[in-house]
């Protein structure tokens, strides 16, 4: 089943139909096999951005494409659809390449951005802690300056990517000053000192390795540092503000794989004579299911094109990554309802789809962060 977009223009329409003419021969065919043995699919991400696909919302003169957040998110969604290790890694790494793009001097874009929105490198984002989850101000990781550079001593946790990327955006404290101690650097994988813990062993998304990055002794020199000392906090939430849209889109494409699995075997399994399609109980499932993926879908799309306008969205982006990751939940768990017995076997996709679902109300901060978020807007008088 295809989903019916309106874009914004032409070329986002043969943009679209490359990407669904990609997933169905380089994606979706392999996804059930690697999950199940664990293989990250580093070629992929290769093949994406040879596509121009790890580059769409960035500039076109290093390598991006210019496409609105509004095109770049249904990307997104059309490939967590077909496998959600890659459509969150892509996630994943445009949030990497943000402080970069952002807040990057014009050589620290020359000299990266090319590397990273063209399929060379992949990256990873280096915020989390293991005693600093949620509260991202209290981090530990300290950046020592000192002898013309840093020096970078901690471990980050629940990395995506860990191990695997090509380069590191990091968050660490260059002073004791809360969040405005907190700095961004960029740190290329092989650095000397920059090691790795053994990937994390997850209910779901097992072909995507999350795993702790340690650094020990880390020398970094000063160009390595994106935007100003201190600015780092500020340079991460803003990241997150377009990284949990990325969340809602991966949400809303595992949604409608789990829908699509649960509407076509419900229209061929037949119990009592009929189609179970045709029985009420299951009918409303489907109709609620088709429901709130079209909800969740127009609200990401809503904050999209806020970002795109200019106007702010950080609020509206926690609603997104609230109701779409929790709508996400729901669904599947029916999907594997409709399915009955064999939504519980791995003959079909629903229980992979379920199992990866709850990780998506944890990521970019967890749906109970994103209610506090809110919730502090309201309390400011800010429309929501």
């Amino acid at each position: 089943m295809t989903v019916e977009r309106v874009l914004p223009t032409g070329d986002a329409h043969d943009l679209l139909d490359l990407v669904r003419d990609l997933i169905g021969k380089e994606v979706a065919p392999r996804a059930a096999a690697e999950e199940a043995a664990g293989r990250f699919p580093r070629e992929v991400f290769t093949t994406l951005g040879r596509a121009g696909l790890l580059g769409l919302p960035y500039p076109e003169e290093h390598g991006g494409a210019a496409q609105p957040y509004e095109v770049y998110l249904q990307v997104i969604e059309e490939l967590s659809a077909g496998w959600l290790a890659v459509g969150l890694g892509l996630s994943v790494h445009t949030l990497s390449c943000f402080p970069v793009a952002a807040y990057g001097t014009a050589g620290q874009r020359a000299a990266l951005l090319p590397g990273m929105l063209g399929g060379e490198w992949l990256g990873a984002y280096c915020l989390s802690e293991p005693q600093s989850g949620s509260d991202a101000a209290a981090l530990a990781t300290r950046a020592v300056p000192g002898d013309g550079g840093y020096t970078v001593d901690g471990v980050k946790a629940w990395i995506t990517h860990g191990g695997a990327a090509d380069f590191y955006t990091l968050m660490a404290r260059t002073s004791a000053d809360g969040a405005r101690g907190i700095s961004c650097f960029h740190v290329p994988a092989g650095t000397e000192g920059l090691s790795f813990g053994a990937p994390e062993r997850k209910m779901g998304m097992r072909s995507s390795p999350t795993a702790q990055v340690r650094f020990d002794g880390v020398r970094l020199a000063p160009e390595a540092l994106l935007g100003s000392e201190g600015e780092g906090f500020r340079i991460a939430m803003a990241a997150l503000d377009g990284g949990r849209l990325g969340i809602a889109a991966c949400a809303v494409g595992v949604a409608q794989a789990a829908f699509e699995t649960a509407t076509a075997y419900a229209a061929e399994r037949r119990q009592f004579g009929s189609r179970i399609v045709d029985f009420q109980g299951v009918g409303f499932m489907l109709a609620d299911m088709a429901t709130q993926i079209a909800a969740a879908r127009a609200l990401y799309l809503d904050a999209a094109r806020l970002r795109d306008a200019g106007r702010p969205y950080g609020t509206r982006a926690a609603m997104a990554k609230l109701f779409a990751t929790d709508m996400c939940m729901k669904v599947t768990t029916d999907a594997v309802q409709v399915l009955g017995g064999y939504g519980y076997v791995e003959d079909f996709p629903a229980e992979r789809l379920m199992r990866e679902a709850k990780v998506l109300q944890i990521v970019e901060g967890t749906n109970q962060v994103q209610r506090l978020v809110i919730g502090r807007a309201l309390a400011r008088g800010d429309r929501p």
